[in-house]
């Protein structure tokens, strides 16, 4: 074969529409691609989510399924400022801008309260030491009982009565009551202070009749 001969193809009619024919078609099939990946993933649109938090977890679920989105309750925490099964937390967050279908991940308010180690203040702390971390720790307390001992020193933890040890647990919030070393002071006052008169008499004295003097003598 000549070089005459093997470029003898330029000059092909048949030859060069079936080059432009693929051409169109390999164009096609990317534009239908990019089209079909758009449709599929709504490209450029976005919905904004709704606030549900507060919500019971049966209006949220309503409320985000109307609104094309998928709910998902992952999670619950206690919060006891709010009602059980109100929604507490939300992802994303309100006004987010997602696309149609996202899963938002809910969660749930329980009113079961958490158990928490009392701190280890148990014969090892001060009365303040003992307060400060027990207060840090979540719990309250009340009044103290007092034993004899050293005194501002604690000796034990109660709750509701009974004597804890270390590494018990307690409802986060308990009332806790320290066992403390001294007494405590508590005044008393048994005074009882009556007016007299100039003559030594109560006023009740002073204000009864004069009785007359019946004495013979």
């Amino acid at each position: 074969m000549t070089i005459k001969e093997f470029f003898s193809f330029k000059k092909n009619r048949i030859f060069w529409l079936n080059i432009l024919g693929m051409v169109v078609f390999v164009l096609v099939v990317i534009y239908g691609a990019l089209k079909g990946i758009d449709l599929y993933t709504h490209h450029g649109e976005s919905i904004s989510v709704p606030n549900v938090q507060g919500m019971t977890s049966q209006k949220a679920v309503q409320t985000l399924t109307a609104s094309q989105l998928e709910p998902a309750i992952v999670d619950s925490c206690y919060a006891p400022d709010m009602p059980q099964g109100s929604v507490v937390d939300q992802k994303p967050i309100p006004g987010a801008r997602v696309k149609q279908g996202r899963q938002v991940y809910l969660t749930i308010c329980t009113h079961r309260t958490p158990t928490r180690v009392i701190p280890d203040v148990i014969d090892n702390s001060s009365l303040r030491e003992a307060q400060a971390r027990i207060l840090a720790a979540g719990f309250q307390l009340t009044e103290n009982a007092y034993i004899s001992g050293e005194k501002d020193w604690v000796y034990g933890v109660r709750y509701r009565g009974a004597n804890l040890r270390p590494g018990d647990k307690v409802p986060v919030g308990a009332a806790l009551t320290l066992v403390v070393g001294g007494h405590a002071e508590v005044a008393v006052s048994d005074s009882l202070d009556v007016d007299m008169n100039e003559n030594g008499n109560t006023p009740a004295e002073a204000d009864a009749p004069a009785r007359e003097d019946e004495s013979w003598f």
